[in-house]
């Protein structure tokens, strides 16, 4: 049985795990606010707020989330919002809705629930506001009526009032000021009650748990019907499957904690397996030794699609063009395997790829955790990563790459290049980067490089472009590496 808060109210309910937590909220509890669109995470008309006690169990911290890709399991033990839930007063407007109508930031009126609902997570944010932050948050929301100059301005607006918001008891403010309902600040308490009526199995809780969300048995003994299928943060398999994942059984791995988290020991990095897109760009740790990082992780998605997504859920969809998958091998990364008896093995991501969406593991292993070689923050080592798609922001890349040089003596001493879309499988280009080792980073050095990549990829045409097109791409992304690592000068510059 799965419990949490839907705006003001408790619900429980036996609905399956996999089924998506827009078709709950339209079709079991008939709130109709929240819009279906695309059902692919791009239009963000079905956004909502998801609430989750921090580890202390004081506030709440809550996230835009695209409810079509949400499994419903997901929700359990949290707090979700959505449009209904966040007026006090019923023909009221917040200020965020009041911002939009001034601007003239709805037209047909179908996106702007989603607007307002990530306008609002904004507002709930700890972090200070900030010009670009609050734009930043409407970044997976669309709207074809407006032109988007209207939304800019009611969010500049916004912006304006959340400055006077105080350092201290924000929430309180917030619903002075009319953001949000005042029964938002009982839901820390609430919350706190189900997660230790869950522990304690008092008042059917336990029946809640994890471990009762997660069927049995999920071995390689086990008839493949009642296998359990594996479920993250949804945001692949809920576009790919959302009927199959409603009618079988699901493991819920988004909420474990064991496999959440970054940490750094010594020389070498750990990366949960259900670490999220949004928590990586987040991370101090990370962005010290890989300063661009937010840079980059802002071509891979949208805010809410970057809160959802996990990083072994980008491995194990073993897509040709996964963004993340391309970066952690070109950091050298290996991936933790846990069997259904327990049994761990470390295997290197460029390893973890056999053929088209073959994968080098059993049946009954999950990736568990990630690891890497931590970047020296000198100027002796370098990282880049270049994505080319239809689409600058929240698309599909046609070609995408990322590389690793470390330099000594004027030399490139070691080095690792990866490259997706050119291939069946994410490449790690072992060839390319053996041409460029012992060598200066000049531009000879360069196009030996490049020529021994086109032997080393086999693209093929398709929607996002021809073969010959995805190797042109490569060949300047590979150039794009040298230049965005200051190592070639002599290309920064248009040539007469």
């Amino acid at each position: 049985m799965l419990q949490f808060y839907l705006n003001d109210q408790l619900l429980r309910t036996d609905q399956p795990a996999g089924s998506t937590l827009l078709d709950f909220v339209r079709y079991d509890q008939h709130l109709k606010g929240t819009k279906i669109g695309c059902r692919e995470g791009d239009c963000g008309a079905c956004t909502v707020l998801v609430g989750e006690l921090d580890a202390a169990g004081e506030t709440v911290r809550y996230q835009a989330m695209t409810s079509c890709l949400t499994p419903l399991g997901n929700a359990h033990g949290k707090h979700v919002v959505t449009v209904e839930g966040i007026n006090a007063v019923r023909g009221t407007l917040t200020p965020v809705q009041q911002a939009i109508v001034a601007e003239g930031g709805s037209q047909c009126g179908f996106c702007t629930v989603g607007f307002v609902m990530s306008l609002t997570g904004h507002a709930l944010s700890p972090a200070a506001s900030k010009p670009e932050s609050v734009l930043a948050s409407i970044d997976g929301n669309i709207c074809r009526c407006t032109g988007y100059k209207s939304l800019e301005r009611a969010a500049a607006q916004l912006h304006e009032q959340l400055t006077e918001r105080p350092a201290a008891a924000q929430l309180d403010w917030l619903a002075a000021e009319g953001f949000v309902p005042a029964y938002f600040a009982t839901l820390p308490a609430r919350l706190r009650a189900l997660r230790d009526a869950a522990a304690a199995g008092a008042d059917g809780g336990a029946e809640g748990t994890s471990e009762t969300i997660r069927p049995t048995p999920t071995g390689p003994d086990a008839p493949a019907a009642a296998r359990a299928r594996v479920l993250g943060g949804g945001t692949d398999l809920l576009v790919q499957q959302p009927e199959q994942l409603r009618a079988q059984a699901v493991e819920l791995v988004f909420d474990d904690a064991s496999r959440r988290g970054i940490r750094r020991n010594a020389d070498t990095f750990y990366i949960g397996a259900a670490t999220t897109a949004q928590q990586l760009l987040e991370s101090e740790e990370l962005r010290a030794v890989l300063p661009k990082l937010p840079q980059y992780l802002k071509l891979v998605s949208s805010t809410p699609i970057r809160q959802m997504g996990t990083v072994a859920g980008n491995f194990v969809n073993a897509s040709p063009i996964g963004d993340l998958t391309i970066m952690f091998l070109a950091l050298g990364a290996d991936i933790e395997l846990e069997n259904a008896a327990g049994q761990r093995r470390w295997l290197p991501l460029a390893d973890f790829y056999l053929d088209y969406k073959k994968l080098a593991k059993t049946a009954d292993e999950q990736v568990t955790e990630i690891r890497f070689p931590a970047p020296a923050l000198a100027p002796a080592e370098h990282f880049n990563f270049e994505k080319v798609s239809k689409r600058t922001h929240l698309d599909i890349a046609s070609v995408n790459t990322a590389a690793w040089l470390q330099l000594e003596g004027g030399l490139i001493r070691a080095g690792r290049l990866s490259a997706g879309g050119v291939g069946p499988v994410p490449l790690l280009l072992r060839r390319t980067a053996a041409a460029l080792l012992g060598q200066p980073p000049t531009l000879e050095t360069l196009r030996q490089a490049q020529a021994v990549a086109q032997e080393e990829i086999s693209p093929i045409g398709d929607v996002r472009g021809t073969e010959q097109y995805k190797r042109l791409l490569l060949h300047q992304l590979l150039e794009a590496h040298f230049v965005e690592m200051g190592l070639l000068a002599e290309l920064a510059e248009p040539q007469d």
